[in-house]
Order: structure tokens, then C-alpha cells, then sequence
């Protein structure tokens, strides 16, 4: 969560801190702030409740001038969205301003003893009281602010990323990460940073991923330096080319990016499976699972660890891989897993799934697995991520960014690799036959030109969203491979509507939330032509005999459906394992034309940002 961008060198620093927050707005937008080093000396803080633009207005009275800065916008952990809360904070004298992401666990005890020794505190945050700790051991130690900074971090219990400037040094920047994400980009004779590479782009193609407890001195006409927060040696530097578009940050002419990125996904899954199929459909081959054959061979156990949108693939793939690879799977949430003393050991492969490859909960299930003695396997979205560097192997989805909040290519994209590890795995086992690896290949292939036609559905479905714009509750019903689908479909509603949205197993609904149903509720139902769509039949009639109103997202000559249903949206008809993706597609266009009609802002959708970096 939360936005950091930081920039030293030899032009004018605000405007592109500017930029930079409204690339990061995804991240959080509960308030936004800045930080300029002027050359005189002194330090400008500007900042504002709400989005950039309130910031923007702020500082349009105000002196923006400087060639460094720091800037952020803010998903509130610590204290409500206000100017006061807002980042960055000062130190006491106002000679130190810092923007941080993520969490200071032991913030209570240090800002207790920091009122012992005559503080006061300004904001509700956490990190007003690292600010104010490194102001502390600055003083006591009489030493310089890298050091200040070191010393601070060796006492704070947490996560984070945070830059730091300070007054008299408008030539210097000061970086540590520890859990949370930071890259800085390297340019000519001009740095930048940030909480990731979105900001950069457009800037210099050259990025350090700062490592875990990482420090970074940034000094104007100076070599980056890097050292250890433990041991204060220094560390290596590696440059890495960033493979980003600034198209890509873009709307493109699109209302929205959660618009733009449905319609992506026809380009997006062709990158997703650019080079891991052969040409006749023959093989599947994911070089992760190739290179640790004797992994998948071996395994007794598959567990999958995941979040939000990626749990719901995850439920997919257990699925999949179980029917492909006949290997046991299971699924958990990995902001439980760890509390859950799981019984993992050097037999088990745990897969690790995360858009943004940064999601707290999920880095520390991949530590916990790793320290039983599992074989970790990341699958994730943004190349040079925590999690591909934390895990043993694993596998890029190649979706492109995805800058909306409410994911949608990420989760075809996260499908999409599942079903094509399940089919390698398979293959390397000996589970899976030829014909179908074949045949489920040869879909995949044609995924793209599939989407293209569901994606028709668009003009129908916007039509179709007014009708239930103001309903208060939904009930999304599939079965199999659909279940999860019907969770996912029923999450995006609800997080860009703010409309309660349940998924069920379709055969549950009579174990309790039949007695919802009545005219006032529709029912979401996804019935593809698969071995469940008999039973799921059955199950809408049952919503019909009690007044219910159904959309059914069905396949060419599904008569039955056409019958008992009040809409029908016809997608084509694939392999059951890949109904998920096909069937989505059209939940993620009614979820969002039905937010746009009750006005509102599916980006920034209230309280949500788009990577969870803190518990």
C-alpha cells in the first residue's frame, strides 16, 4: 500500500514527483504530500486530504521550486485520512521530513520513550515516530543522518520502505527497505525512487530492486551507494533493464484502466503464453517446472497460498493441477496460513501467488514454508518483484502493469499459468494424456480470438447493468471449476459498487442462502454446456420457483438456460478447465458498468488499494 516517489538531479523536482503520485494512485489515495530540498537549505512540506489534485491545489499558491524531493499518497494504517496524517512527516524541529510504506509494529513503545525525552507528536502514524527517532539519535550520537538513519531502523520492529531528506542537504537522498518494495532508477546524472517502477518509466530504463535490509545513500554527482543496514558493509549493485512502456500506463482512450485492461486480455494472454506451448499443441513447457522436474515428480503435496483476486485462481488451479497431475492440493489464504501452524515439509511444493509479487501476507507464508523446508514456487506479475526473488522457482505471467484496482487480466493471466503448470507437471508425471494436453493447448491458443468474441458482450451487458444498478444485494451460483469463478465475480461488484455481493457453490445455495432470494436480489448464475450443467439446471430452477430474477452466463445451445433465465449472455464453449476464464470476462464488464452507473470511481474504489504491502 501507499505511494513513494523521489527524485534528485538537475531539474526541477515537483513536477515530477507530480507525475509520479498520479502513477501511484493506485497504491492509495487517502491523502497525498510532498517534500522539496530547495538549494538554500531549506525543506517545503505541502500536503492534503484526498487525491493528488487536492494536493495540486495546495501547493499552486506555494513556492515548488528544488531539484529534490520526496513525495507520497497514502493508504491510511496508523491514524484517518487528514492533512496532519498525511505524509511526509517532520521531525520535531522540522530539519528531518521522511515518507515511509508499510508498518512500525513497535511505534507505541518508541513514541513513549520519545515523550520521556520531551517529543511531541503532531499525527496519529507510526511514521511521525520514526521520523522523530532518527532526529533523536542524530542528537544523542552527534553523528550524520546516514548513520541516524541505520541506528533508527536497527530499533524498529516492522516493515517498511522509506526515503529520507533532511535541511542543508538538498544535494542528498536516503533509502532503506525492509518487507516492502523500493527501486530506484538510475538515469543520467539524475536518480529516482519509488515504491515500484511505474513512476520511472519514461525516465531511464536502468532499476535497483532494493533488497531487504538495504540502505542507499543518493548523493548528487556521486556513484549510488548501497550498504548493509545489519553490517554496514556495502553491497553489490545490480542494474537491471526495466521492460516498461509509458502506453502501458495509460488509459489509452478508455474511461477507465479497469475498462482498458478487460479489453487487454485478448493481448495480454497471448504474452502470457508467448513461447511455453509447441507449435503442433504437442507440449506444454514452463521452464521453472522443466528445470525442477524431479520437484514435481517427487511431491506429495501441493499447497497454494494466496490473496483476494489470486485466491479465487488458486482454487482454480488446485482443481486443475489435481485433475492433471493427480497430485493432492490444497488452498489457503495466506494471511492464514502462518497462524495456522501448517504441516509443511521437504516433500511439499508451496506455490506463492500475487499480482504485484508483493503482498505482505503472502511473502511471509513463503518464508514460513521455506523455514519448514519446502520447495517454494512464486507465480506472479511484475518482473524483479519480492516474491520471484524470495522463492525458489516459479513462473511470470506477463500480463503487462495493471494499474486498476480491481484486477481482472491478472487473474486470466494467473489461470492461465495454472493450467499450463498443471499440463507440464502432468506431462513430467506421466498423469495427462497426449490428447489432452492437445486439446486443452490448442484452446489456450485460440484463448485470444475467444475473448474478441466474448468481449462483444460489452454493448449488451452495459445494457443489461442498468437494470440492476440499484440492487442492494447479488448472488453469484457456479459449480466445479465455476465455484471460484462465481467468488471472483461476486468480489469485483463488490469492491467497485460497494453493492454486497455473495459466491456460492451452487448446491450450497440450499444450505442457507436460499432464504435470501426474493424479486428484490438477482442471481448471477455460470452455467457452461460441463459435466455439472445438468445439476446447476436444477439449482436455478430452484431460484426461479421463489421469484428470483437470473443472468446466466452460458454456451451456444443452452435451450434449458434460455428457458428459465430472465438474460442469457452466450460465451463460446472450451475445455471445462478453462470455462473460468472465458466466464469471467463477462463479471468483470457487469461489475463495472454497473459501478459507473451509480458514479462511482472503479480505479480508486473507497478503503482499497491495489498491493496489500502491510498485515
Amino acid at each position: 500500500m501507499c505511494g513513494i516517489i523521489g527524485y534528485i538531479g538537475s531539474q526541477d523536482a515537483y513536477p515530477i514527483l507530480i507525475q509520479g503520485l498520479r502513477r501511484l494512485e493506485y497504491r492509495g489515495y487517502d491523502s497525498a504530500g510532498v517534500a522539496l530540498a530547495r538549494q538554500d537549505g531549506s525543506l517545503a512540506v505541502y500536503k492534503a486530504r484526498g487525491k493528488v489534485d487536492n494536493l495540486e491545489t495546495v501547493a499552486s499558491a506555494r513556492d515548488t521550486s528544488g531539484n529534490a524531493g520526496i513525495a507520497h499518497t497514502r493508504w491510511a494504517t496508523h491514524g484517518e485520512p487528514n492533512d496532519t496524517n498525511a505524509h511526509p512527516h517532520t521531525s520535531q524541529s522540522g530539519r528531518i521530513a521522511i515518507v515511509h510504506n508499510g508498518t512500525i509494529e513497535n511505534y507505541a513503545v518508541l513514541r513513549e520513550a520519545l515523550a520521556q525525552h520531551g517529543f511531541t507528536f503532531k499525527s496519529e502514524t507510526d511514521t511521525e515516530v520514526l521520523a522523530q527517532l532518527i532526529e533523536y539519535v542524530q542528537n544523542e550520537n552527534h553523528c550524520d543522518l546516514v548513520e541516524a538513519v541505520r541506528e533508527a531502523l536497527l530499533q524498529v520492529e516492522g516493515a517498511y520502505a522509506i526515503v529520507v531528506t533532511e535541511q542543508g542537504r538538498p544535494d542528498r537522498l536516503i533509502a532503506a527497505r525492509k518487507s516492502s518494495p523500493l527501486v530506484i532508477g538510475v538515469g543520467d546524472d539524475e536518480t529516482f525512487l519509488a515504491s515500484d517502477a511505474t513512476p520511472i518509466v519514461g525516465f531511464t530504463d536502468q532499476v535497483v530492486y532494493l533488497k531487504d535490509n538495504e540502505l542507499a545513500i543518493i548523493e548528487r554527482g556521486k556513484p549510488l551507494q548501497i550498504k548493509s543496514l545489519d553490517t554496514d558493509e556495502p553491497s553489490d549493485i545490480d542494474i537491471q533493464p526495466l521492460k516498461m512502456s509509458v502506453a502501458q500506463l495509460e488509459k489509452g482512450g478508455y474511461d477507465a484502466f479497469m475498462l482498458k485492461e478487460i479489453f487487454e486480455q485478448p493481448s495480454t494472454l497471448l504474452d502470457c503464453l508467448r513461447g511455453r506451448i509447441t507449435d503442433d499443441c504437442s507440449r506444454v513447457v514452463l521452464s521453472g517446472v522443466v528445470e525442477n522436474a524431479e520437484r514435481f515428480l517427487q511431491a506429495h503435496r501441493i499447497v497454494i497460498v494466496a490473496c483476494g483476486t489470486s485466491w479465487h485462481a488458486a482454487l482454480i488451479g488446485k482443481r486443475v493441477i489435481q485433475e492433471l497431475c493427480k497430485i493432492p492440493v490444497e488452498v489457503e489464504y495466506a494471511s492464514e496460513f502462518r497462524y495456522g501452524n501448517p504441516m509443511i515439509g521437504k516433500n511439499d511444493i508451496v506455490i506463492a501467488i500475487s499480482q504485484s509479487g508483493e503482498t505482505a501476507d503472502t511473502l511471509a507464508a513463503i518464508q514460513l514454508a521455506r523455514e519448514k523446508g519446502a520447495w517454494v514456487y512464486g507465480i506472479c506479475n511484475v518482473v524483479g518483484a519480492s516474491i520471484p526473488r524470495n522463492t525458489d522457482s516459479g513462473t511470470y505471467i506477463h500480463v503487462g502493469p495493471e494499474i486498476g484496482v480491481a484486477s481482472t487480466k491478472a487473474f486470466t493471466g494467473q489461470v492461465t499459468v495454472l493450467t499450463l503448470l498443471a499440463l507440464c507437471a502432468g506431462q513430467i508425471r506421466g498423469t495427462v494424456s497426449r490428447e489432452k494436453v492437445r486439446e486443452v493447448a490448442q484452446a489456450l491458443m485460440k484463448m485470444p480470438e475467444t475473448i474478441k468474441e466474448v468481449l462483444k458482450l460489452d454493448g449488451p451487458i452495459r445494457q443489461l447493468s442498468r437494470m440492476f444498478t440499484y440492487a442492494h444485494n447479488f448472488l453469484y451460483l457456479g459449480r466445479g471449476y465455476n465455484y471460484p469463478t462465481a467468488l471472483e465475480g461476486a468480489l469485483k461488484l463488490k469492491e467497485i459498487s460497494y453493492i454486497h455481493a455473495e459466491g456460492y457453490p451452487a448446491a450450497e445455495m440450499k444450505h442457507g442462502p436460499i432464504a435470501l432470494i426474493d424479486r428484490e436480489m438477482p442471481t448471477v448464475i455460470i452455467a457452461p454446456n460441463d459435466s455439472l450443467y445438468d445439476k446447476i439446471v436444477s439449482n436455478v430452477e430452484q431460484v426461479k420457483s421463489r421469484g428470483g430474477s437470473v443472468i446466466a452466463i452460458v454456451n451456444p445451445g443452452n435451450d434449458k438456460m434460455e428457458r428459465l433465465a430472465d438474460c442469457c449472455l452466450e460465451v463460446p464453449e472450451v475445455p471445462e478447465c478453462l470455462t473460468p476464464i472465458v466466464s469471467s470476462i463477462p463479471l468483470q464488464l457487469l461489475a463495472y458498468y454497473i459501478a459507473v452507473n451509480k458514479g462511482k470511481d472503479v480505479d480508486r474504489p473507497r478503503n482499497l488499494a491495489k498491493s496489500v504491502t502491510v498485515e
